[in-house]
């Protein structure tokens, strides 16, 4: 007997995350038809492969052996798919990408479109994330890779450069800063401020820039936060405030003259824009030609950030 491979990746996808709820966003169904899946598969081996307790659910020892074997029965489709498309020389599959919020709004566009002429037959789903988030989907195997712009800690993930990135400071063009050359460290507590949101890779370069610089992020005059950089950028077109975003999110507004950027004097907020994935983790063909196809798409870009 056996069972479908649909199921199988549901029950992994539920086992991965201890939720149906999160197996249902990552795998693209509805919560009903994850729970029928588990429900068929548990009724298949005639036993439990959850225990639940309120909201809370845990595998039981059954559901731990079929979880080792889905893993590996998971792994072996993947293997098999890429040496036949090496033999075929087709690539084909899917992607599942996940990007900050800078990078997937401003960076990526141009990049998967290009990507897409030359392979087609990959589908990629792509979820914009603050760094934090991004990080987090890649350590539990939601997403294949990543594209963030903060620093990552985890030993078990590798980053690539992409491209190196500026912060500057953005205003209106009336904004007193908009006088200014450059601006001084301590006058950037003297007018209100507009922040991205806690674990935004922006807020938290912009932070250990400042700290460096003897400027503790806390004393900025901070009146909004926000949670995007298209937010952030209206809310400073308005008049609510200046903030600090990547040169990359500002082509548009300085071709149109609707917002105007200084630099603060003794500082330059530069940062990495980097590749992430799993050190060990199999990658398709889908995703080394992805990869190997954004790193080159940034060295073209490089000259023009």
């Amino acid at each position: 007997m056996s069972f479908s491979d649909t199921r199988l990746r549901v029950f992994h996808a539920v086992a991965k995350h201890l939720s149906f709820t999160r197996a249902a966003e990552e795998l693209y169904l509805t919560q009903p038809a994850v729970t029928f899946q588990i429900r068929q598969l548990e009724e298949h081996f005639n036993t439990r492969l959850f225990d639940r307790h309120h909201n809370r659910i845990s595998l039981t020892d059954a559901g731990e052996a079929v979880f080792s074997y889905a893993e590996r029965i998971l792994d072996l489709y993947r293997e098999a798919e890429k040496a036949i498309s090496e033999m075929t020389g087709e690539t084909r599959g899917i992607i599942k990408l996940g990007a900050s919020t800078t990078i997937g709004e401003y960076l990526l566009p141009p990049i998967l479109s290009g990507y897409h002429e030359n392979f087609p037959k990959v589908q990629i789903r792509l979820s914009i994330d603050n760094t934090r988030l991004v990080v987090r989907k890649l350590e539990d195997a939601t997403i294949d890779m990543g594209m963030v712009e903060g620093p990552v800690s985890n030993k078990n993930i590798s980053t690539a450069p992409c491209l190196e990135d500026e912060l500057v400071v953005v205003i209106p063009p009336g904004h007193p800063f908009a006088s200014l050359d450059e601006i001084p460290l301590a006058k950037l507590k003297e007018y209100p401020f507009v922040s991205r949101e806690e674990g935004s890779g922006t807020r938290m370069v912009i932070s250990e820039h400042l700290s460096k610089a003897g400027l503790s992020y806390d004393h900025l005059d901070m009146i909004l936060e926000l949670g995007t950089t298209e937010s952030v950028k209206a809310a400073v077109e308005g008049g609510v405030g200046f903030s600090i975003l990547s040169s990359v999110a500002l082509r548009k507004e300085l071709q149109l003259q609707s917002l105007v950027v200084r630099r603060v004097k003794g500082i330059r907020f530069r940062r990495l824009l980097n590749f992430i994935y799993q050190k060990q983790k199999f990658r398709s063909k889908a995703v080394e030609e992805f990869l190997n196809y954004a790193k080159l798409r940034c060295q073209s870009l490089h000259a023009n950030v």
